[in-house]
């Protein structure tokens, strides 16, 4: 009778999240403007593209901007052939590399730029939804821990920053698990044919391929030569596209990666410094919270050497990530680590749900899941 009634409440607290996140983003639409301020327009921007000029959209001020105004652009020229869009770009051609979320917006609006702009907006919010239903698949609900994992995937810092800013990281984040749950169901292509697509939206989207099975025959080789030829080709055939367009600058600003553990202790270092001088309960608080969880976030990964489980192998794929990446990238106070390693996140709550041990459960989950507390720097805009 205890566990039945713990069940129900448990479900009804997920229903009650669920309409919570639902009532935050419909604060965003504004009647004749709709959802365009989930997308971070900046206030006074140069250049618009003249579909966008057409369009009544919200802007933001320049300190609440963010990318998400240069894909929703994108999508109002989806082959990348219209200069006056470039213009609009700050890095047409590493915009035009990330395609595809701009690809579904303009597919979604049908080809119309007012509903392409909506259709971008909110593509992020039904990303979130269908990874609300999916996510159920691997942590139960009707039980306080898998209730505890569940949210703290969904209610992420990475997976809020990219809804709140319309971003790449939700879509991602969706495709990368359903190519995780096609090699659950013993379909290796087809999760390799997603993991493929997947890297058309962003770069680190290709470690969906660590999903794939580990082989074990001469049979299990020649499928994952089949499947790496799977994952490769989408992003060859549309650079070979792009690059008729770009030529020589289409590889333009992609260093975005440094000597392995270099950025994590320079910033590491210097949030700790700030710490000390500003507070625990400043924003460099926040940030020292982001990464002391990303880094509890990756022993565990390292520790757990779960090789047979797909969520492990991403997430230990977004382990090796971690250690390369720039200063940049590592510095929390952008909102780029949590979302860039927002697979690591889901991958270390996901393995974690699989722990026996209550003793061992509760203490890796409440320090892997300190970025919660970076929420804080996003409930003002809400």
């Amino acid at each position: 009778m205890r566990s039945a009634h713990t069940a129900i409440v448990c479900r009804a607290v997920a229903l009650v999240l669920c309409a919570l996140f639902l009532r935050s983003v419909a604060r965003f639409y504004h009647p004749g403007f709709g959802f365009t301020a989930l997308i971070g327009f900046a206030e006074g921007q140069p250049s618009e593209a003249p579909a966008l000029r057409a369009i009544p959209h919200v802007v933001r001020p320049p300190s609440v901007s963010y990318d998400g105004q240069y894909y929703a652009q994108r999508a109002f020229d989806p082959l990348a052939r219209d200069p006056a869009v470039d213009r609009a770009m700050d890095l047409a051609p590493y915009r035009a590399r990330r395609i595809l979320f701009s690809w579904t917006a303009y597919a979604a609006g049908l080809g119309r730029p007012a509903w392409i702009l909506e259709a971008y907006a909110l593509q992020n919010v039904v990303c979130w939804l269908l990874l609300a239903v999916l996510l159920t698949r691997w942590c139960d609900v009707r039980t306080p821990r898998g209730l505890a994992v569940w949210t703290a995937c969904l209610f992420s810092h990475g997976l809020l920053w990219s809804v709140f800013f319309a971003l790449l990281d939700g879509p991602s984040l969706l495709l990368i698990a359903l190519s995780v749950v096609a090699v659950e169901r013993g379909r290796p292509l087809l999760s390799a044919a997603i993991s493929g697509i997947a890297a058309l939206g962003r770069e680190t989207n290709v470690l969906a391929a660590f999903a794939q099975p580990l082989p074990r025959s001469r049979r299990d080789w020649l499928r994952m030569a089949a499947a790496a030829l799977l994952v490769v080709l989408p992003v060859l055939i549309w650079t070979d596209y792009l690059w008729s367009i770009y030529r020589s600058t289409l590889l333009a600003d992609t260093d975005q990666l440094a000597a392995p553990g270099t950025a994590f202790v320079f910033v590491f270092v210097r949030t700790a410094k700030s710490v000390l001088g500003n507070g625990l309960l400043s924003g460099a608080g926040l940030d020292l919270s982001a990464i002391i969880a990303i880094s509890v976030q990756a022993a565990f990964i390292a520790f757990r050497r779960d090789w047979i489980q797909p969520w492990w192998r991403v997430a230990a794929g977004y382990v090796l990530l971690a250690l390369v990446l720039n200063r940049v990238l590592w510095d929390p106070h952008t909102g780029a680590l949590t979302r860039v390693l927002l697979p690591l996140t889901v991958g270390f709550n996901l393995q974690l749900a699989r722990e026996r041990a209550a003793t061992g459960f509760w203490p890796w989950f409440i320090a892997g899941n300190l970025h919660l507390a970076g929420v804080f720097r996003i409930l003002p805009l809400l």
